[in-house]
C-alpha cells in the first residue's frame, strides 16, 4: 500500500486568500520559514504504480493532480481507458470522510470522467450532498455519480480494482457541514475517520482528519497501526477567538487541538503520546493560523520533541 498526501491544509489552504494573520503575511513576504499547502485530500494505492482511491476531493485537486505523478492519467496503458485510449484516470474512485466543502467541492473538477464516477459516503453525507449541498444533481448534467453506501457497524469492505486494501469506517465525534440537517444536531455517519489495511504486508494506516474527540474506538483503531494522519487543525482551542477572527473555539467547531485544554482536558499531543513509539504519527489539515507551520516556531519544535511529523503535501508512505 502506498499513501500519498495530496493536501495537508485546512480549508482555505495556506497562505489563505484573504487572510493576514503573521503566518499567512510572513509566507508571501518570504520572511517566514514555512511550506505552502493545499487542501486537505490524500490517494491511496493498493499498489505503487496502479490505480488508487482518492480520499476526499479537494477545491485544489486540478492543482494537486498538476503535481504528482501518482495522479497522472497514461494513456493506453490501462483497460480503463475512457475515451478512444486517449482519456484515463488512476482514480478508481473516490471516498468522502464528510461533506465539507473542502473535502467535496473537488468532486466539480472530475466532472469530464466520461462515465459515473464511483464514490464511497456514509448515507448523511449522501444526503448532505443531494440536498443542503446538491452536488450529485449537478453532477448527474455530466459524468454522474454511481454512489456505494459505507458501513458504520465495524465490517471492512473493498474498493474495485484495489486488490489487497481493505478499509473500515469509524463514526467520529465532530460537526458536520453548515448547510447539514445534522449541523447542531450530529448523527453517526456526519464525520468518518478511515483504517486501511493492506492484507498481505498485514500494516495499516489510520486517517483521520476531522477529529472533535479520542473514542475508544479510534484510540484502538490508530493504536493498531503503523501510520497515524490526524486532525492538526488548531493548537490552541482559543486560537481563532483570541485573534478576532471567530467566536468559536477549535472543540465548538469539531477538531481536537494540539495543546491541553486550560481545564486540563487532554489535546491532541498528548493523545499520540499514547501511541507505540513505533508508529508514524503525522498532523495534516493544518490551519493557516497554527503556528506549527512556522518551522521555526517553538510549538514545531515542541511537536519535533514528541515524535510528531508535521504533514506536507506530496509526502508518500509504503506500508
Amino acid at each position: 500500500m502506498q499513501i500519498t498526501l495530496l493536501g495537508t491544509a485546512a480549508g482555505g489552504g495556506f497562505p489563505q486568500w484573504n487572510c493576514a494573520c503573521r503566518n499567512c503575511a510572513g509566507l508571501r513576504a518570504g520572511t517566514l520559514r514555512a511550506t505552502p499547502r493545499t487542501q486537505s485530500s490524500i490517494f491511496v494505492q493498493a499498489d505503487a504504480g496502479g490505480p488508487g482511491l482518492l480520499v476526499n476531493a479537494s477545491p485544489d485537486i486540478l492543482t494537486q493532480i498538476q503535481r504528482q505523478p501518482v495522479l497522472w492519467p497514461k494513456s493506453g496503458q490501462r483497460p480503463e481507458a475512457l475515451v478512444a485510449g486517449l482519456r484515463d484516470t488512476p482514480i478508481a474512485g473516490v471516498l468522502l470522510c464528510d461533506g465539507q466543502v473542502d473535502h467535496t467541492t473537488g468532486l466539480l473538477m472530475l466532472r469530464e470522467r466520461g462515465r459515473p464516477l464511483p464514490l464511497w459516503c456514509t448515507d448523511p453525507v449522501a444526503e448532505d450532498l443531494s440536498q443542503g449541498f446538491p452536488l450529485f444533481g449537478v453532477l448527474g448534467h455530466y459524468c454522474g455519480v454511481q454512489r456505494h453506501a459505507i458501513p458504520l457497524d465495524g465490517r471492512s469492505f473493498a474498493i474495485d480494482r484495489l486488490d489487497g486494501l481493505r478499509i473500515r469506517a469509524l463514526a467520529l465525534d465532530s460537526k458536520a457541514a453548515p448547510y447539514s440537517p445534522h449541523r447542531d444536531a450530529p448523527v453517526p455517519g456526519d464525520n468518518i475517520g478511515l483504517l486501511f489495511t493492506d492484507t498481505r504486508s498485514q500494516r495499516s494506516a489510520f486517517y483521520a482528519p476531522g477529529l472533535g474527540q479520542i473514542s475508544p474506538a479510534v484510540a484502538d483503531a490508530a493504536g493498531s497501526a503503523q501510520l497515524v494522519m490526524v486532525d492538526g487543525t488548531f493548537w490552541t482551542d482559543d486560537e481563532m477567538p483570541a485573534l478576532g477572527i471567530s467566536r468559536k473555539t477549535a472543540r465548538e467547531i469539531g477538531h481536537l487541538p494540539q495543546m491541553d485544554a486550560a481545564d486540563g482536558t487532554p489535546g491532541m499531543l498528548r493523545w499520540l503520546g499514547t501511541l507505540p513509539a513505533a508508529s508514524t504519527r503525522l498532523l495534516l489539515h493544518i490551519n493557516n493560523t497554527n503556528p506549527i507551520l512556522d518551522e521555526d516556531s517553538p510549538q514545531r519544535a515542541t511537536l519535533a520533541a514528541h515524535g510528531v511529523t508535521v504533514g506536507e503535501d506530496g509526502m508518500q508512505f509504503s506500508l
